[in-house]
């Protein structure tokens, strides 16, 4: 406090002798103009000018003083200018007193390549943040929050990350944060996995039974595990401020590198990129990439006990999506991909898909084929180009993408509104089901246009 009265003493000084040294000037400009006998006659006394009216009669009137080319009209005290940037003009010259920059505190993209909030620098180290890189054209810097266990943020765009990063962890126990609002408006927590590599699930039946990632305290969130990088969650955040949202990483399989980063960022409840509710995962875009948690082609295994629903925003002017099983492949070196399996394993949700043939798609909830323990749901979906009997069918499972019997994948598209798709999978794999990678779907919404049902 001591500092800011300092601080506001010396401004006002300083405004103080300003004022001085303006009416000082303003004196000995008057003082010349007498001296010169500018506007005045040698006696002292105004001069007089002759005016002739309409009627040719002429009488004298005294001149006004006239004020000099670009000088103001009177003076104006400058205490009222200390709170915004301001100059004073003075013969054409500028005399620049103190000037205030204000910015908001935005979002901002670090020297790291994280994503911060731009703050000034003393803001940045009280709130317990990393500055990363300039914003608002200098004046503030780009500061990034990082936490780790046992820690609690409220900061937005806060990054949970293992003990010891950017190094890996390799550790058994239970690493925590507990999440806050950072106000009373706050509807959502997004959680994308920036990095996410912890122990996968056994073998047998996909349970995650060594490593897991648990959250608590908003919306039901199924326990996963293994390799989830580039995925997201979407998480409630409950009414008011008391109801805290906590993330916790259980590690106490064998010994390994794990590391994990996870991007938190709070959406308020008024925006249109809030996810629609009862949705885990939530996809906007005419066109994007689904996949289940621990997909991966190579290695990858379904995970058990997951039941979620997968959101996509229905974009103006498009009425139907479609979905198709992603490429099985990777990228292995300058952007080169290759197949890592003898046939697709981009769609294997029930059945034994680790021999070398194919796995048939089954569908429905009735007869031999239909899909009673792992399954997606795609509402009234059909075969592209179908046409006859049956109209559309829900639930997808098997070896192959397709809403009929087959061993060849399809593209299938449903003009169900709004466009959802739910995963279930039960507690057990073995012996009926063996080596099933989960799913990898890209879609892409269809106009209006299309001569669609809508």
């Amino acid at each position: 406090m001591a500092a800011v009265r300092g601080y506001a003493t010396v401004l006002l000084l300083c405004v103080f002798i300003a004022e001085i040294a303006v009416s000082a000037a303003e004196v000995a400009e008057g003082s010349a103009a007498r001296t010169r006998g500018q506007g005045r006659t040698p006696n002292g006394r105004r001069r007089q000018q002759a005016v002739t009216d309409p009627n040719g009669a002429v009488s004298f009137v005294q001149t006004a003083r006239r004020r000099r080319p670009g000088a103001p009209a009177q003076h104006k005290s400058l205490l009222s200018d200390t709170l915004r940037p301001t100059t004073v003009e003075r013969d054409g010259r500028f005399l620049s007193l103190f000037t205030i920059v204000q910015f908001q505190n935005q979002g901002c993209a670090a020297s790291s390549g994280d994503n911060g909030t731009c703050l000034t620098s003393a803001e940045c180290s009280d709130r317990g943040g990393v500055a990363s890189g300039p914003c608002a054209n200098g004046y503030g810097v780009c500061c990034v929050f990082l936490a780790t266990c046992g820690q609690s943020t409220k900061e937005n765009c806060t990054y949970f990350v293992n003990q010891g990063y950017p190094g890996p962890y390799d550790g058994t126990g239970s690493c925590q944060l507990t999440i806050n609002k950072a106000h009373p408006d706050i509807c959502q927590f997004r959680l994308d996995f920036d990095q996410f590599n912890i122990a996968g699930p056994e073998p047998v039946d996909h349970m995650c039974n060594s490593d897991q990632f648990i959250v608590a305290g908003g919306n039901p969130a199924p326990a996963i595990c293994g390799i989830n990088n580039g995925n997201h969650m979407y998480i409630d955040a409950g009414v008011g401020n008391t109801n805290p949202v906590t993330l916790n990483f259980v590690t106490s399989g064998p010994s390994f590198p794990r590391n994990w980063k996870v991007k938190i960022c709070q959406i308020p409840c008024n925006t249109i990129y809030r996810a629609e509710e009862g949705c885990l995962q939530y996809f906007t875009g005419v066109s994007g990439q689904i996949k289940s948690y621990n997909y991966d082609p190579g290695a990858g295994l379904q995970l058990s006990k997951q039941d979620y629903s997968v959101c996509i925003r229905m974009e103006r002017n498009f009425c139907g999506i479609q979905y198709t099983a992603c490429p099985d492949t990777v990228c292995v070196f300058n952007a080169r991909y290759i197949s890592v399996n003898n046939r697709t394993h981009a769609f294997s949700l029930s059945g034994n898909t680790q021999g070398q043939n194919a796995v048939s798609s089954s569908t429905g909830t009735l007869g031999p084929n239909s899909c009673n323990t792992d399954w997606i749901i795609i509402p009234c979906a059909t075969n592209v180009g179908r046409t006859g009997l049956p109209a559309c069918i829900d639930r997808i499972c098997g070896g192959t993408f397709n809403t009929e019997i087959s061993t060849t994948p399809t593209t299938v598209i449903s003009t169900v509104k709004p466009f959802r798709l739910t995963v279930h999978t039960n507690n057990v794999e073995a012996p009926s089901d063996v080596g099933n990678r989960g799913f990898c779907l890209n879609y892409v919404q269809q106009p209006c246009t299309n001569n669609l049902d809508v």
